[in-house]
């Protein structure tokens, strides 16, 4: 999952690259990171969504860092991220921008 994180891989690509069943799978995931798979790929492209605005590269657009981790709705990924960390997107971005102005 973390070597797929920026595509958009299905439950069924998942179960079959660990060699179980999605059944397996989504048992697995609830019992050890209690939350589901998909739900868990998500909250890795999220994060590496935060990580790539926070890090102060210039020339940055929310749009082009949301399709670089495959969001390709702008306006589902800041609802997304705005429940896991309490800010939008373009917060995050010029928050990191003013910092280092």
């Amino acid at each position: 999952m973390h070597t797929n994180v920026s595509r958009g891989v299905t439950l069924n690509e998942i179960a079959e690259a660990c060699g179980v069943s999605i059944r397996t799978l989504q048992s697995g995931f609830r019992k050890f990171r209690m939350t589901t798979p998909i739900a868990y790929l998500e909250h890795l492209r999220l994060d590496a969504v935060r990580r790539e605005l926070s890090s102060g590269e210039s020339n940055q657009s929310v749009r082009g860092v949301a399709q670089k981790w495959g969001f390709t709705h702008v306006g589902r990924l800041s609802g997304q991220y705005r429940r896991r960390f309490g800010e939008l997107p373009s917060q995050t971005l010029r928050r990191t921008e003013d910092n280092l102005a």
